[in-house]
């Protein structure tokens, strides 16, 4: 059978001839063996067609009434009712002088009937095609309701239905586009049955018949497994799914809604430089978690390699995933591409010529009071363009000369000089921006797990005596005992690339392990530091350790071997922690999500808030950020090797069950099991706060999933018996982390207590996780000789020949090690850039207004609303810890408070706020 899609007179004339049997009011046509160009195919052998005076159509079948919510309609005469659709469309805020006379021309069509098509699909099996009755219309007219005036760029249309009264409720509506481009769907609202009006929510891109002549399914609020599928929708949400996984083929286009997996192989661009060639990542050799597919040709110079879509053009993601014009115009897209387009490489001619170390600390403290003179490219000041302008970058004008101001980061703000302190340098493992790193000391000596036969010996050459000697003749065993010694490890994870990274221009670096001390009066501080160079033949145990010291050069050394654990930090913050763990290792979640859960099912309506625009950023990071020869190779000290030291870490710790928060806690030791607590978990150091605040979220999210799978999960075996939701499992384990299928620690997916402990870890990732560890790094690492992010320098030793200059002017010695300037500032405005919040941002617990239909469902509404309700309690309970002066590590003198996981906050980098998704 196939049904037709559109109202043109010529294409119903056409396909009536062939035969069509009318029986009055109320009664449909039935077109046997007509194909309209465009209709959808269902194999049934006819085509389904109806029509009427005007605009107006009508289908009937004999199954009498029996939709839920739905008891009577009121009928206009001869078993019909009069049925409204209200169409919400949302237009482009801003709009070139064109297409505003396109959208004239638009809203002209629209209102004559002539741009939308719209069929409403029942719940209920015609008897005749056995699918879903339709009815169908034109859109036409608009209201002459005023919109209020923060939505004018909304626009309401109506379209009318004569509907006769057994037609049931309408589950689905089928929205086809007869403009010569896209517009955006917000919803439709069908008024005149009984109970009330029923809303379908779409907030979707509705694609030109032009570009895909299949029309868009729009399915109402209500949400239901797949076993309880109303039978009149049950071949429509096969198809839509079938519509948005693709078959693997061909190149994405912009207007494409499909969903599919691939490699990184798009990093590299060999055929323009061998240098820039990079390789696959993900697979056997390189395994890591699977990218959106968008079907480029290969390049010219390397098959296996993806060609590249440069900046400023766009890389293909699913068309909803795109941003929004708001995050566009006031943020990210338009932002981030300034920064990346103009911003980077106007800081590049301004400074590369004379690209020198910092000569002096005030040389830094300049950013921030007087900034950067700016020099435009003659292109530029032709067109007058703006390089950028963020909440803590400025532009400065004055006199004809652009300057680049930035603002004083958070963490010298109150106190310039707390970066230099011990306790300062330990605070921030435990309340900084990579608080997810530091464990516990669980065994004495410390051991590397690394080839012996390459790496040489595996202890670490921190010794017992050492250590002894820092905590004041404590033992090792009892301080262990007592779980008063914690470690940074840094070690096993660097060393196999520290040579090839060695060897790069201008970069130095050392695999570090850093030993805490936790102290009784409750204070955690560094007691020793060990650098580690591969072994040579010379050297075969290339290890130094280093102490506090008690005299002036060691004292300096120290700070250069902090320096060194900063760095080493920062990379695998970036790298490991904030890339792999959320943005890469979400993306497969996301698009088994929209590839195998129908968008009536209650798990992908309990996802989607976590979904906005993580698959947008990801590909914008892959174009610019950690592509080869991007700002990460350039700003971290991996370089080119950045994404090499990523998948080695997912090979070697990556584990889904460990990305729970508790789980992760207790992996680490900085927890142990207690059934008492809420989280059945309780700190060792009860003073950590990315842990005391991330427990609060993540027993909330807990709480909030297991109360909304109980509510759809309540029969036995239904999770067993949920086919998509099965299959939806199946395939992130096996095609979105296909390089970790076999391993045995995936989850099992048989109950409701299983599934609500996935849902709460993929929430927690893209929200609290994600919020925890990205939207400090403006406020930590803004200011570079705190959290420098490369070092260009090894610390010297007695016999270099830089030591008698290290002796004489250890100040210079220190900043030279650190970024250039031009380096500095290029990580500085990135870092701003993506620790800043979009006025259009969702935060946990929230909906948007306009999404407020989201679920039909009272009752889990009243559990959202608590899940809401109790945000709000814990946003209070972190602001008095804030002010609890026991609470060291976030109160104090100069203490920037600990607000990470503040749930809510305003637009701008303000260091708090836990935005649904991973949306920057």
């Amino acid at each position: 059978m196939y049904a037709v899609k559109q109202s043109t007179t010529a294409s119903l004339k056409s396909a009536a001839a062939v035969g069509r049997r009318v029986t009055g009011p109320g009664n449909y046509i039935r077109v046997r063996k007509a194909h309209v160009p465009g209709s959808r195919v269902n194999g049934q052998g006819s085509v389904r067609a109806a029509i009427s005076g005007g605009d107006k159509v009508t289908v009937t079948a004999a199954t009498p009434l029996q939709s839920k919510g739905v008891d009577k309609l009121s009928s206009s005469g001869g078993g019909e009712i009069q049925v409204k659709a209200v169409v919400t469309i949302r237009k482009k805020m801003k709009e070139k002088i064109t297409e505003k006379i396109e959208d004239q021309w638009e809203f002209f069509i629209n209102g004559i009937g002539q741009g939308i098509l719209i069929q409403l699909v029942s719940e209920q099996v015609d008897p005749v095609t056995n699918s879903g009755k339709i009815v169908q219309s034109a859109v036409r007219g608009w209201l002459p309701k005023p919109v209020p005036s923060e939505y004018a760029h909304i626009v309401e249309y109506a379209a009318d239905f004569t509907v006769p009264s057994d037609f049931g409720c309408p589950g689905a509506i089928m929205v086809t586009n007869l403009q010569g481009k896209e517009f955006y769907l917000l919803e439709i609202v069908i008024h005149g049955f009984d109970g009330g009006p029923i809303f379908f929510p779409a907030n979707t891109w509705i694609h030109s018949r032009k570009d895909n002549l299949e029309s868009r399914i729009i399915f109402k609020n209500q949400a239901c497994l797949p076993g309880q599928t109303p039978p009149g929708l049950k071949d429509l949400r096969r198809e839509d799914l079938l519509s948005i996984r693709g078959d693997g083929k061909g190149r994405r286009k912009e207007h494409d809604r499909i969903y599919d997996y691939d490699v990184y192989n798009d990093l590299g661009n060999p055929d323009k430089s061998k240098d820039l060639a990079r390789p696959v990542i993900g697979g056997e050799e390189r395994p890591y978690p699977r990218r959106c597919r968008t079907g480029r040709p290969p390049t010219k110079t390397d098959p296996l390699t993806e060609s590249r879509i440069e900046k400023p053009h766009p890389v293909y993601v699913p068309r909803d995933e795109a941003f929004e014009e708001i995050k566009q115009n006031t943020f990210s897209t338009g932002r981030l591409k300034a920064l990346l387009h103009n911003l980077i490489p106007s800081l590049a001619a301004t400074l590369s010529s004379t690209d020198n170390p910092f000569e002096c600390f005030s040389d830094i403290d300049d950013l921030y009071s007087d900034g950067v003179l700016m020099r435009e490219k003659d292109e530029e000041k032709k067109e007058g363009k703006k390089l950028f302008l963020g909440s803590m970058v400025k532009e400065v004008l004055s006199v004809g000369e652009r300057w680049l101001k930035y603002e004083i980061p958070a963490v010298i703000k109150m106190d310039r000089f707390a970066w230099l302190r011990d306790n300062e340098f330990a605070r921030q493992t435990l309340a900084g921006v990579n608080p997810v790193n530091i464990e516990i000391l669980k065994e004495f000596p410390i051991l590397s797990k690394l080839d012996p036969a390459v790496y040489g010996p595996p202890e670490s050459a921190i010794t017992r005596e050492l250590l002894e000697q820092e905590i004041n003749g404590m033992s090792v065993d009892k301080a262990i005992e007592e779980k008063r010694l914690f470690i940074l490890d840094h070690h096993d994870t660097y060393m196999p690339f520290i040579e090839r990274m060695n060897a790069l221009p201008g970069r130095k670096a050392y695999a570090s392990r850093t030993v805490f001390f936790y102290t009784p009066a409750g204070i955690v501080r560094p007691i020793a530091i060990e650098l580690s160079l591969p072994p040579t033949a010379l050297s075969p145990q290339n290890k130094r350790v280093y102490t506090h010291g008690h005299h002036a050069t060691t004292h300096w050394i120290w700070k250069l071997a902090k320096a060194h654990v900063c760095s080493n930090d920062a990379g695998i913050h970036q790298l490991v922690n904030h890339w792999l763990r959320t943005h890469a290792s979400v993306e497969p979640y996301i698009i088994a999500t929209h590839r195998q859960l129908s968008s009536m099912h209650p798990i992908y309506k309990l996802l989607h808030p976590h979904m906005r625009y993580t698959l947008e950023i990801n590909a914008l990071a892959r174009q610019s950020l950690i592509n080869g020869g991007g700002i990460i190779e350039a700003s971290f000290s991996p370089g080119k090797y950045a994404m090499d030291v990523s998948s080695a870490a997912y090979k070697d710790m990556w584990r889904f069950d460990m990305e729970a928060l508790p789980a992760d806690l207790l992996r680490r030791g900085m927890a142990v099991e207690d059934p008492s607590a809420p989280c059945g978990v309780k700190l060792v150091i009860e003073d950590y706060p990315y842990a005391a605040d991330g427990l609060l979220v993540w027993s909330a999210i807990k709480e909030w999933v297991e109360s909304y799978v109980e509510h759809y999960y309540s029969e036995p075996n239904s999770v067993t018996s949920d086919i998509e939701l099965q299959e939806w499992w199946s395939e992130i384990k096996n095609k979105g982390h296909e390089d970790k299928r076999n391993e045995p620690w995936w989850p099992k997916l048989n109950t409701k207590e299983d599934l609500s402990g996935v849902l709460t870890t993929i929430i927690w990732v893209a929200s609290g996780q994600h919020a925890a560890i990205n939207f400090g790094q403006y406020p930590f690492g803004g200011y570079v000789p705190n959290r420098p992010a490369i070092m260009r320098k090894l610390i010297p030793q007695e016999d270099d020949p830089d030591y008698e200059m290290f002796i004489s002017n250890p100040q210079q010695t220190f900043l030279s090690s650190l970024a250039t300037k031009l380096q500095a500032t290029k990580i500085m405005a990135v870092q701003d850039t993506l620790s800043t919040h979009s006025p259009d941002e969702e935060y946990l617990g929230q909906v948007n207004p306009l999404e407020s239909h989201w679920i039909n469902d009272n009752e889990v509404m009243k559990m959202f609303n608590r899940f809401s309700d109790r945000l709000k309690e814990i946003e209070h309970t972190i602001n008095l810890r804030n002010k609890d002066s026991r609470l060291k590590n976030r109160s104090g003198a100069g203490i920037p408070p600990y607000e990470l996981l503040l749930p809510t906050s305003g637009p701008g980098v303000t260091g708090r706020g836990i935005p649904n998704s991973i949306s920057i």
